[in-house]
């Protein structure tokens, strides 16, 4: 495969009615974050352009940067993330408690990172494996208990593993969903795999949420899709499959998690209205409709040209930035926000980030406590969902004369 390939069609049905809706900068893969012995070494930006479907409504990236690229030395590791360890052993908790899948069924978990959601479902009773293409995490997950298979899923693969392991009883795909290409022979494996009774479950952003609230760190090469519940309604069904119940969640600035099972089966006593309130909002919204959705496309490019111009003010009166974050979703805002130029450094919380350097510009990536170090007058929080736990750990730092500023959904200063 190409280093990135361009899409003409609707990767979920196919037209070629691709509308464009919001044009970043183009980035480098976002999480491409480079050792001292690399930054000589290029790093090619490929296109981060959103548009949606005008047949089905799906929002998506047409530009597919090779997964092999993406993923093979992934480093973002689930357990790290601030939050996630816990939302995980509720997620399963909550899915056991509703599918009820009978103890020592196979739970399969595509895109299984360090393994947090299988650690969670096997304390639960169910036999677990990962599926996750990272070989080092996917190693280490082994390693750790948890057996994972270092590649990527695929019809083919779930052929072989059916006839090794048996159905699963539950296949969960989280915050991986969004990041497939070829969504047919996902759902061709996903079908093969599951069993009869079974349900599929996957959980992703929601795109009414990232519009809602402009949370553009959602879009990167990752994310190839943006969800919303109609036009997934309409796509399970044509792999024999159907759309049964959808949450929607606060993770990651706004999710939903859907319940899908083959077409056919009894309808569970589980499914719920919030599948049919949240089309109905959607519609109503025009959240499907490329051309209601110009509000959002002006207000991101006005957001970009203030923080533009903020940054470029406190410069021009001396004063020092730091950025605050360093992970897949900030690459996206350093080169839309054009803050290769403007920033001296950028802290974060994840010590496998420290030491590093963000893709592209090349900004160094250190511990927070640099802020006291190094003293920057402001620091803007790109990681701004958790601004919250970020000041209060940091309120020496404000103590001190130092102010925290908040790029997104809106420009504030504390």
């Amino acid at each position: 495969m190409a280093p990135v390939v361009h899409r003409e069609t609707c990767r979920m049905c196919g037209s070629r009615d691709l509308q464009p809706l919001l044009e970043m900068t183009p980035t480098p893969p976002g999480d491409h974050y480079v050792t001292a012995d690399a930054l000589n070494k290029p790093q090619p930006a490929y296109p981060l352009t959103l548009v949606m479907c005008g047949a089905c409504g799906l929002a998506q990236l047409p530009d597919v940067v090779d997964p092999e690229l993406l993923y093979r030395d992934y480093i973002y590791n689930t357990s790290i993330s601030l939050g996630l360890v816990q939302h995980f052993d509720n997620y399963a908790e909550a899915v056991v408690q509703r599918v009820g899948p009978r103890s020592g069924s196979l739970m399969v978990d595509i895109g299984s990172n360090d393994g947090t959601l299988l650690r969670a479902f096997a304390k639960r009773g169910l036999r677990v494996l990962g599926i996750d293409p990272a070989r080092d995490v996917a190693r280490k997950a082994t390693e750790a208990g948890l057996e994972t298979v270092p590649n990527f899923f695929s019809g083919a693969m779930a052929a072989g593993l059916r006839r090794e392991r048996g159905a699963a009883s539950i296949i969960t795909a989280n915050n991986v969903f969004a990041n497939v290409d070829d969504l047919d022979d996902l759902m061709t494996g996903v079908r093969t795999m599951l069993a009869p009774d079974g349900v599929f479950v996957f959980e992703t952003g929601y795109f009414p949420d990232l519009v809602r609230q402009r949370i553009i760190d959602n879009i990167y090469q990752e994310h190839l899709s943006y969800y919303a519940v109609k036009p997934l309604l309409a796509f399970f069904p044509r792999h024999g499959m159907e759309l049964v119940a959808v949450d929607h969640e606060p993770t990651k600035g706004g999710s939903i998690r859907g319940f899908v099972r083959h077409a056919g089966a009894a309808n569970p006593p589980w499914g719920n209205g919030t599948l049919h309130a949240l089309i109905q909002q959607e519609t109503e919204g025009g959240f499907d409709r490329p051309e209601t959705l110009a509000w959002f496309t002006e207000g991101v490019e006005q957001l970009r040209d203030d923080v533009i111009a903020l940054a470029a003010d406190l410069r021009a009166r001396g004063r020092t930035l730091a950025g605050y974050g360093a992970s897949v979703g900030v690459t996206t805002l350093l080169y839309y926000f054009d803050m290769g130029r403007i920033l001296t450094f950028v802290v974060d919380d994840n010590p496998l980030r420290h030491g590093r350097f963000t893709p592209g510009q090349h900004l160094p990536v250190l511990s927070s406590d640099a802020l006291y170090e190094r003293r920057p007058d402001d620091v803007l929080v790109f990681a701004w969902r958790y601004a919250e736990p970020i000041m209060r750990r940091h309120e020496a730092y404000r103590q001190n004369g130092g102010r925290f500023i908040l790029p997104l959904p809106g420009i504030s200063v504390v």
